[in-house]
């Protein structure tokens, strides 16, 4: 007998054998599913200069460990400081290379431990100097390769292995070095040298990750204002096709003799299932507005907007008019000039209020209120506006120290189309 499987996730979200781990469907999360791995999202070039600069810096300090040779009581020791943090080093570039951008957990521990050694064996050999900030040299380096991972580890990790780093320069410093007004800027510029660029490196990295997954979420919201007036979500189609396909099937395997009838209990499970998830499909399709899923699928408008559309009214907006409302949802809710958890809107449309005022062509008058929280008004940027006017003639005004924007946006009546 042909055995069917049931869909992994049905149209409403809810993922079958993981019971409570249902919710609706999101681009940003199938993205963070996608990019759950190695460097991506054009991090790879970051990770790529970060390798430069740091290949850079431990030329510098060869050469100048090579300068100091006859200083050192034991330069040997130096020098195998240099061939261990070396040797780690390339191993770590060549190993991220055959692997494809991915570094694991076991090869960031046995690069940290290597590190480690390099410091340890710098120190040791600098130490009858009592100068740490004159004569370190691979231990600093060490610091710098620590920017090769920023790309490919969690910001917490490299954090706490470079505040390590960091904590131990104070401690030899403290310790070893004579300090005093002439040589304690040479001991804080070593510092700042071995820690500041690989912490620069994380928060730069993590700026550039939220940039890019915030255009991409901005990118994949807009292509809904080319949807019908009703449509499915974006992540909805590929779901009917499973669905589709697998109800193919099981009505092919009944319609050859595959499958023998009566239907036997698990086989008419799965049929029934499968009938529940395309009705959904169906009622979706008659109820779910272009702006709906907008809103719900959107990590960053589905967070903070709240829509209310009874009479879904959003799905006779033309193209101009969808594309300004969404810009300007976007935009106040995006504004990072000024970013807080509390920052909310709710976007309000209709009712359509009976008017004596005749509009050509029998067009209807769409009441649009959009009503924000922590949102100043003279901290509205021009973009906004604009965006604002292409959806109709609007008002402004001041409610409890938040905006209030009132939209009267014209649109063709239903009943001719």
């Amino acid at each position: 007998m042909t055995s069917f499987l049931r869909p992994d996730e049905n149209t409403l979200g809810v993922i079958f054998g993981r019971r409570g781990k249902g919710g609706p469907p999101g681009v940003a999360k199938a993205l963070r599913q996608a990019s759950a791995r190695g460097a991506t999202l054009g991090t790879g070039y970051l990770g790529v200069g970060a390798g430069v600069l740091s290949a850079i810096q431990a030329l510098y300090g060869l050469s100048l460990f090579a300068s100091q040779w006859a200083v050192y009581p034991n330069a040997w020791l130096a020098a195998l400081a240099w061939i261990l943090y070396v040797a780690a080093f390339v191993t770590a570039l060549v190993t991220m290379s055959v692997l494809g951008d991915r570094f694991p957990v076991w090869l960031f521990a046995i690069y940290l431990v290597a590190l480690c050694g390099a410091v340890a064996l710098d120190f040791l050999a600098i130490w009858p100097l009592h100068n740490i900030g004159a004569f370190a040299t691979a231990s600093i380096s060490s610091g710098f390769g620590l920017m090769i991972v920023v790309t490919l580890r969690r910001g917490r990790e490299v954090l706490a292995a470079v505040g390590v780093l960091g904590i131990a320069f104070v401690v030899a410093i403290a310790m070893d070095s004579h300090l005093s007004a002439a040589t304690f800027p040479n001991q804080l510029n070593t510092l700042a040298l071995a820690v500041l660029p690989t912490v620069i490196g994380v928060f730069v990295v993590r700026g550039f990750r939220r940039m890019v997954q915030q255009e991409l979420d901005r990118v994949l919201v807009q292509s809904t204002v080319s949807a019908p007036r009703f449509a499915v979500g974006m992540l909805a189609s590929e779901e009917l096709a499973r669905l589709d396909l697998a109800a193919e099937d099981l009505l092919e395997s009944v319609a050859t003799g595959r499958t023998k009838l009566k239907l036997d209990p698990k086989t008419a499970s799965v049929a029934a299932s499968l009938a529940t998830e395309l009705r959904l499909h169906l009622i979706e399709g008659r109820r779910e507005t272009w702006l709906y899923h907008a809103v719900s699928e959107s990590e960053m408008l589905g967070k903070a907007v709240t829509l209310s559309d009874k009479g879904s009214l959003a799905g006779l907006l033309d193209s101009t008019q969808r594309d300004g409302l969404l810009s300007a949802v976007w935009l106040l809710m995006s504004d990072t000039r000024k970013q807080t958890a509390a920052r909310t809107l709710a976007l309000t449309l209709g009712p359509v209020a009976p008017t004596v005022e005749r509009l050509s062509n029998n067009q209807i008058r769409v009441p649009i209120v959009i009503t924000t929280t922590d949102v100043q008004r003279n901290r509205v940027d021009p973009a906004i506006w604009a965006a604002i006017s292409r959806v109709g003639r609007y008002s402004d005004s001041t409610e409890r120290s938040s905006l209030r924007v009132d939209i009267e946006c014209i649109v063709d009546n239903p009943a001719d189309q």
